[in-house]
């Protein structure tokens, strides 16, 4: 939901056909048979100006009849997919068995919705996040959406990580781009299985522009998610220095809350270039903002 808020601000500021957006897919799922890719749409949906910004997922003004009538015969309902978003899992599902890569039924979703900017996956292979929890080993959605985050985690992993390959593009994308900058995601979640793919990570640490990241913490505490519990139960700080310390040694700059300015000198004393922003996105503007504060730190 930060990344989704935050591109709602940088597509105000910035040319969106500049823009290349890399999505992670390990969150991905398969509902009733349909290839359901949870990031991908609400990126999606966010840059084609449809996105619900009251949940932060799904589309504007959907209805969910579709999926009460399946709740007659089926008990995955506590996912919620609405009767619009129905139609772009469809297709994905087709387009996938009819044999397409997720890169190019990503590319032709944009070209239907209208889109300028460039999405991409972050991989055409399948990479599954899952949770070592103390209820047992959950896939993501079960944990974060039907548990609602609640137990406790004591290992991620990414099934598939190792074999997968970066997608068509996603490699230049990061090794040219002017400036890469991480999204106020969940970096264990979220970013976690991006860098996991073979060729990313080495890639940010190769390149020669600056990347930096938004940080998801205002206060120690994430706005939405279990970020800081995660991060304290994996022996990191809940702060933004735990942050900076899940994208060393590739990351050049943070941007962090006014509210954690206090941090801002253990933060440049370990040679990270701090950048103090509003990071409550609770509008669009205040997202235009920060945008606009990043990119003219970057300038």
């Amino acid at each position: 939901m930060g990344a989704a808020k935050f591109l709602r601000g940088l597509l105000r500021v910035a040319d969106p056909s500049t823009l290349t957006i890399i999505v992670n897919t390990g969150d991905d799922e398969r509902f009733f048979d349909l290839a359901v890719s949870p990031d991908l749409d609400t990126i999606t949906y966010t840059a084609a100006g449809v996105a619900n910004p009251r949940t932060g997922w799904g589309r504007r003004d959907d209805s969910f009849h579709c999926l009460d009538a399946l709740g007659r015969f089926y008990d995955e309902t506590w996912f919620r997919l609405g009767d619009r978003d129905l139609a772009t899992h469809i297709y994905r599902t087709q387009r996938l068995a009819a044999g397409a890569r997720l890169s190019s039924v990503t590319a032709e979703v944009c070209r239907a919705f209208g889109i300028a900017a460039r999405i991409l996956p972050m991989s055409d292979d399948p990479v599954r996040t899952v949770l070592d929890t103390a209820a047992g080993t959950l896939t993501f959605q079960d944990y974060l959406v039907r548990r609602r985050a609640r137990p406790a985690v004591r290992r991620i992993r990414y099934l598939g990580a190792e074999r997968a390959r970066p997608a068509p593009g996603v490699v230049a994308a990061i090794r040219d781009a002017a400036a890469v900058v991480i999204a106020p995601s969940n970096p264990l979640l979220s970013i976690g299985p991006l860098l996991a793919v073979p060729g990313i990570r080495r890639t940010l640490e190769r390149r020669h522009g600056p990347t930096v990241a938004v940080s998801p913490l205002v206060g120690g505490r994430a706005p939405t998610g279990p970020l800081a519990r995660q991060l304290r139960r994996l022996g990191l700080p809940a702060s933004s220095l735990g942050i900076a310390a899940c994208y060393r040694p590739f990351l050049d700059a943070l941007v962090i809350d006014h509210r954690d300015r206090a941090e801002a000198a253990v933060l440049a004393a370990s040679g990270c270039r701090v950048i103090v922003a509003d990071t409550l996105f609770s509008t669009e503007g205040r997202a235009a903002a920060a945008a606009r504060r990043l990119l003219r730190a970057l300038a």
